[in-house]
């Protein structure tokens, strides 16, 4: 679908939503292609985005594109207009969901040497990739007993949500997934390359990334899941699927569920990881401080400085500003 009218279409079907409520768009998006020169690129989108009360971050490499970003309707619709109007951009297809708060505090635009971190050298998706396959077909490709199914995710992702029959890497970062394909596959099985894997991730980007890796090896049928967990989520209904759990998402939303709605997570800011309300009763929870997580492995410094940020944000909130190391700016630009 153009992508264009996939975003109408995401509107209509969210009318009342947005009309009745003080709501925002969450979009999300990603394109690999080859960027010429990374300061144009930068400079232009944050003529477009410096103007508005949009926030988010975007990260730019020479491999290409991947930002999340969200702001109210009128702004979210005038500045992916012209995006689409950028060189390269005319085809990128976001994908969007809704938050009853902007997930974001501020608007960054930054240099990255990947945009997603394999740290493998000429991997690239722009010459040699798995093949795609949409949401729809998904359930279809995945039901086949030979098929070996990755979940590409980081451990604590994984942890509140994956699909059914799903292998876990249990990796702590995407750089870890070179190092268990050469451990677990390739070493474990002298005909893995000529078996059909699938693959998938939170919005396509790093499967996209990992399926390139797998046929840079010489892995013959690779796969993954187009527009990731989310594109997903939102197409497929809940009676039809094989998710199970929630998807993480890097925002303080945390997590989502089918139809994209949110989920029923919240954070622990001291190490990252996802909780429910019933972790938080848990004796070594701290709002802020700790988690039944990384209690036992963080210091009585780190203890420290977590409890005095959290005394910050507490003091913040009562001003109704934005907590400490959190500036009041409309867009930053990070050169390199």
């Amino acid at each position: 679908m153009c992508p264009k009218l996939d975003y109408q279409d995401f509107l209509k079907s969210n009318e009342n939503t947005i009309r009745n409520y003080d709501i925002y768009i969450v979009v999300a998006f990603y394109k690999f292609f080859d960027v010429s020169n990374l300061f144009d690129l930068q400079t232009l989108l944050d003529s477009i985005l410096s103007r508005t009360e949009i926030k988010g971050t975007i990260l730019l490499a020479n491999e290409g594109i991947n930002g999340t970003i969200s702001g109210k309707k009128n702004e979210i619709s005038e500045a992916l207009e012209s995006i689409w109007k950028i060189e390269n951009l005319t085809d990128l297809k976001p994908k969007f969901s809704l938050a009853p708060k902007n997930p974001f505090f501020r608007m960054k635009i930054k240099f990255k040497k990947e945009i997603v971190t394999l740290g493998i050298k000429d991997v690239s998706p722009n010459y040699i990739v798995g093949k795609y396959i949409e949401p729809e077909k998904w359930n279809e490709l995945i039901s086949d007993k030979n098929l070996l199914l990755i979940d590409t995710r980081n451990d604590y992702e994984v942890s509140i949500g994956t699909f059914e029959n799903a292998l876990n890497p249990n990796i702590k970062n995407f750089r870890e997934f070179p190092k268990w394909v050469s451990k677990n596959l390739i070493k474990k099985d002298p005909e893995i390359k000529n078996k059909k894997i699938a693959m998938f991730c939170t919005g396509g980007i790093r499967c996209e990334k990992s399926t390139s890796y797998l046929k840079s090896l010489g892995f013959e049928d690779v796969f993954h899941l187009e527009g990731g967990i989310l594109k997903y989520l939102e197409k497929i209904p809940e009676k039809h699927s094989k998710w199970n759990g929630s998807c993480f998402v890097f925002d303080y939303r945390v997590s989502v569920q089918h139809n994209l709605k949110l989920g029923n997570y919240d954070m622990c800011f001291a190490c990252r990881m996802p909780i429910k309300e019933e972790d938080k009763k848990h004796k070594f929870f701290v709002q802020g401080e700790s988690c039944h997580h990384c209690y036992n492995f963080s210091n009585k410094k780190q203890k420290q400085k977590f409890k005095e940020r959290q005394k910050q944000i507490e003091l913040s909130k009562l001003k109704n500003e934005s907590h400490i190391g959190i500036p009041n700016i409309k867009s930053k630009i990070t050169k390199l």
